[in-house]
């Protein structure tokens, strides 16, 4: 039996936690900081965010201010609170070290999320619980999902997890767009291994980039037209420089929408419109 943290985003019990702490039940047991406790309910899990909801049964909750996670710069304050160890109520104090780190960087590729990094003490316990800025508005949800990352805590931007929750509780489940492609971001080093492996069969000419290197059969990018080789330059008329941009690009459009991205191919730009569709489930 594991305990993790989360917070309280209504009075009337809606609360915000990490996936993976409530993973595999429907029903949690909630304490609340002045003792209480109740029956939560699990009422819907994102593994590709690692954000879930649960919801208890009461009234006049106090709630937590959301700030912005956007807003914020390396070197300002941040305050981890949770549940290390089962120890209640944990206070942990350090700064926001980077923005920005894509789910590869942090080692869980799997994920789909911009994580924020703080040295602030983030352990299993504090997992689900919030980042603070200095005047206590949450700008994060900490994630315990490195074990051995000493000094190095992560967050799930307030933005994402927001948007998330939102969904979970309208609808029990999020839909993430998918297109089933497979990139690199090329540099001059890998472009020179590309052209050189034979298993590719591709000719990479320039040191900079998007490059798909493969397309999944059957999936909405196949439909599309697009081919591996190709460069991707813009997505929904943004620039994008790197795979995390285009990720990011594609995780704010919609399942079903037209998306137009733009390739260059053969040394020709060429413009794609794709309707993503949704993530499938067994890429979890």
């Amino acid at each position: 039996q594991g305990t993790g943290s989360g917070f309280i985003l209504s009075s009337d019990g809606r609360l915000i936690t990490n996936a993976h702490v409530v993973e595999g039940t429907e029903e949690v047991k909630v304490t609340l900081k002045d003792g209480r406790s109740f029956d939560g309910q699990v009422v819907g899990t994102d593994p590709v965010t690692d954000v879930a909801v649960v919801k208890i049964e009461a009234t006049d909750l106090p709630t937590v201010n959301l700030g912005k996670a956007e807003n914020l710069t390396p070197g300002e304050w941040a305050i981890a609170i949770g549940n290390p160890l089962g120890l209640d109520n944990t206070v942990t104090v350090g700064i926001i070290s980077a923005l920005g780190r894509s789910s590869s960087q942090v080692g869980v590729p799997e994920k789909r999320v911009s994580f924020i990094q703080t040295d602030a003490a983030i352990n299993p316990g504090n997992s689900g619980g919030p980042l603070l800025n200095a005047t206590g508005e949450v700008v994060g949800i900490n994630t315990a999902i490195r074990a051995n990352a000493q000094g190095l805590g992560f967050a799930i931007p307030v933005e994402t997890a927001e948007r998330i929750a939102n969904q979970l509780f309208s609808k029990g489940k999020v839909e993430h767009p998918y297109l089933g492609i497979q990139m690199v971001t090329v540099t001059p080093e890998l472009r020179e291994k590309i052209n050189q492996d034979q298993d590719f069969d591709l000719k990479v000419t320039q040191d900079d980039g998007v490059l798909i290197v493969r397309v999944v059969p059957g999936s909405p990018a196949q439909r599309a037209g697009f081919k591996s080789g190709d460069i991707i330059k813009t997505v929904g008329s943004k620039p994008v420089k790197n795979a995390t941009e285009v990720q990011q690009g594609v995780e704010a459009s919609e399942v079903g929408s037209q998306l137009e991205v733009e390739v260059l191919r053969n040394g020709k730009t060429k413009l794609i419109v794709v309707r993503p569709g949704a993530f499938p489930m067994e890429n979890r």
